[in-house]
């Protein structure tokens, strides 16, 4: 196997979490690697490597997408959101995840990130989902532990909430 050169590698530049970042990445290299072993956004897990699970995805330019499945060169010029920057201050949990608190929405907490990251894609578009939309959203990730009934209960409650709780502009707040 050809070992790459240095000139084999690219700088790449995005958003992460608000911030602006750099890394240098070989043209193979997964997201999900750039982010947890390069930035240290570790909260990406690494589940079924085939995009299957979720626990990978992330928000691509405020879509959710598979960082299993992403090469990190795509991510070059685009805004990603990882779990760690859905709380609005290291010391708050956001909407959403408070309502996964509450609910016990998670018990090992691997596929949380993913499923978390789906919904604050989703609750974004659309702030008044049925119980068989989240359902349609959730059921693109794999959990073993919670059997999904809290999740669904978390994700409508954190809704509920979202459209209660006005911002300063007047519109709804934040997931």
């Amino acid at each position: 196997m050809r070992r790459l050169a240095a000139s084999d590698r690219h700088r790449i530049g995005f958003t992460l979490n608000s911030r602006p970042v750099e890394i240098e990445a070989e043209p193979r290299l997964l997201a999900t690697d750039a982010l947890r072993h390069g930035l240290g956004a570790t909260g990406t897990h690494v589940g079924c490597e085939h995009g299957v699970c979720g626990a990978c995805t992330i928000l691509i330019d405020g879509a959710p997408a598979r960082a299993c499945l992403t090469l990190a060169v795509q991510l070059e010029g685009r805004d990603v959101s990882t779990v760690e920057g859905l709380a609005p201050a290291s010391d708050r949990l956001s909407i959403l995840q408070a309502a996964f608190r509450r609910h016990h929405a998670l018990q090992c907490g691997f596929c949380t990130a993913g499923i978390l990251m789906s919904l604050d894609a989703y609750l974004r578009e659309r702030p008044d989902p049925s119980e068989s939309e989240v359902r349609e959203v959730v059921g693109g990730h794999l959990c073993r532990c919670t059997g999904y009934a809290p999740i669904i209960a978390a994700a409508l409650d954190a809704a509920d909430q979202l459209r209660a709780t006005p911002r300063a502009d007047g519109k709804n707040a934040h997931v």
